[in-house]
């Protein structure tokens, strides 16, 4: 009876390779779940970009970065097609000692991603990822090498649901990046400027 529960070569064979199987599945599930949650959208939807977007929540990988996103009060984009064209001009907008400050850009688009026009000197690209906020943008700014440097959470809202900045912080945990900032919902955005778009020549 004692020899009976002994596991003979082949069941020790089987018993390994399916805990071999597990910890291969376990090992891979929080890769596989990150990868999800910083994939780049396959394409943007030119209809849901335009307009202006609040922005929520930044994360940072670079410490001084941070420190000078924390002396905002409230900041903005605004986004407009030209027509004819993919090209757009994205337009932020930052609240900071009482002051508006605010820069237009033009902007290439291809799927998911902005590069700035070289005139503005500006390395950085602009890519928008995964997010399933309804009325949300994620936006992913990498360097000339690749390193993702910020991520800036937008919304229609100036505050969004507990599950979407949850989500978010997820985001940029997997980014390696610092905890985000949120600003504060109840200062205010800068005035809306009326800007005039023409056809591009």
């Amino acid at each position: 009876m004692f020899n009976d529960m002994i596991p003979t070569y082949r069941e020790m064979f089987t018993i390994c390779a399916i805990a071999f199987l597990c910890l291969m599945s376990g090992s891979h599930s929080a890769p596989l779940e990150c990868e999800d949650l910083v994939k780049a959208l396959d394409q943007l939807d030119s209809r849901h970009l335009e307009g202006r977007w609040a922005l929520v929540s930044g994360g940072f990988s670079d410490p001084e970065l941070l420190e000078l996103f924390k002396h905002r009060n409230s900041s903005s984009i605004n986004v407009s097609f030209f027509p004819g064209t993919s090209d757009i001009s994205y337009t932020p907008t930052v609240e900071a000692g009482g002051k508006c400050f605010s820069q237009p850009y033009n902007v290439s688009v291809e799927g998911s991603i902005l590069t700035f026009d070289a005139q503005y000197q500006i390395n950085l690209t602009v890519t928008f990822i995964y997010t399933s906020c309804p009325d949300c943008l994620v936006m992913r700014y990498d360097t000339e090498t690749k390193k993702v440097q910020r991520l800036f959470l937008f919304s229609r809202r100036r505050e969004v649901e507990q599950n979407e900045m949850d989500e978010f912080r997820a985001q940029v945990k997997c980014l390696k990046m610092s905890p985000p900032v949120v600003l504060d919902p109840t200062k205010e955005l800068c005035p809306e400027q009326s800007v005039e778009i023409k056809e591009k020549q």
